[in-house]
């Protein structure tokens, strides 16, 4: 598959551009009720266009960084990753994207699924479902049904994805279950509902990366939290933010160390961290950040390098402390090692009841 030639400054300014004009997440609030804006058709996944990524074609999620020595490994991967992909769609046009919206799409390949998806390519064949999201907006609703209304249409697609995958994909083959911020809100449902109470699927659980989101200590019955860098049938997660700062809707949620992958509040150094990924995705700074678990989230100081952004949106300054966008960036060397050593561990073990 050929890329679409685009100006990625172009693209970027046209998804952002609300964003910057205003002074207040209004500029981004859809103007109608939900019901008042026709359904997007549902996707079908049985068509390979409604997947952003998929193990036996070229697409973005084979990307490594470039002038590095990482390699996509997916041919020859024993497991298999489903990974549901962060908010990409900020407009007010409507309450959730239309998975045929040519520019969201191109926006989504080359942002989340290079850069986020791609983590696991040594280890995994990913499958990526393109998904009726929820535009941002709908995480900041606090006055009706339409955000909820949003993020339900948007988890049905997420489980009905799941589900094909299963039925026509997964041939009994173990997997990773993976996500960030809006793509974590709906993978924690969907581990929930589909995997925490089912004994075969838990037991072709890998591990789960819920990174982003809040994730509440009594998520699940049965799933538990990492402990340590090889166990599996867990799950890891944090959010990012600066060294000695709070953002109050993500404490108090689980947070896993990820340069010692412990639930400890012990500080791991920058010297821990294999290395990051700036959002050019043009290089591997190494020892670019360190990492503190403290009261659900995961402090770190301020990087060095630059390309690793803040969390800035209009009318929220509670969150520039916050390294959302780079959950993955500041860690990527760390995540794709971790994904490959609990990925070996599954494989030498006996299998879980």
């Amino acid at each position: 598959m050929k890329y679409v030639a685009f100006s990625r400054a172009n693209l970027l300014a046209s998804l952002l551009l609300p964003l910057l004009l205003g002074s207040c997440l209004k500029v981004i609030k859809p103007s109608r009720e939900f019901a008042r804006y026709p359904t997007p058709t549902a996707p079908d996944y049985a068509q390979p266009d409604n997947w952003a990524a998929l193990p036996t074609r070229r697409d973005s999620a084979d990307a490594v960084p470039s002038r590095t020595s990482l390699r996509d490994q997916q041919a020859s991967a024993s497991v298999d990753v489903f990974f549901v992909h962060p908010t990409t769609y900020y407009r007010r046009g409507s309450w959730n994207a239309d998975v045929a919206d040519a520019r969201v799409n191109q926006f989504t390949d080359r942002s989340t699924i290079r850069k986020q998806a791609s983590v696991f390519n040594n280890v995994g064949r990913i499958y990526a479902p393109r998904y009726r999201q929820a535009t941002l907006f709908s995480f900041f609703d606090e006055n009706s049904e339409n955000g909820k209304e949003a993020l339900g249409l948007a988890y049905n697609d997420v489980k009905a994805a799941f589900e094909y995958y299963l039925a026509h994909y997964n041939q009994g083959r173990p997997f990773i279950v993976a996500g960030h911020s809006q793509g974590t809100f709906h993978a924690t449902r969907l581990l929930r509902e589909m995997v925490d109470q089912n004994p075969k699927l838990r037991r072709h659980l890998v591990a789960a990366y819920l990174i982003g989101f809040n994730v509440k200590p009594t998520e699940y019955q049965l799933l538990k939290p990492c402990e340590d860098s090889t166990q599996t049938g867990c799950y890891v997660a944090w959010n990012s933010v600066e060294w000695g700062n709070n953002y109050p809707p993500f404490q108090g949620g689980v947070a896993v160390n990820p340069l010692t992958w412990r639930t400890d509040t012990v500080a791991a150094p920058t010297s821990l961290n294999l290395g990051g990924t700036p959002y050019e995705f043009n290089r591997i700074d190494t020892a670019v950040a360190d990492a503190k678990v403290h009261n659900g989230l995961v402090w770190l100081h301020t990087p060095k390098p630059s390309g690793y952004p803040r969390f800035l949106l209009p009318g929220r300054p509670e969150l520039r402390h916050s390294f959302h966008i780079a959950d993955y960036a500041l860690y990527y060397l760390n995540i794709r090692q971790n994904a490959a050593a609990r990925v070996r561990a599954y494989s030498t073990q006996p299998q879980r009841p």
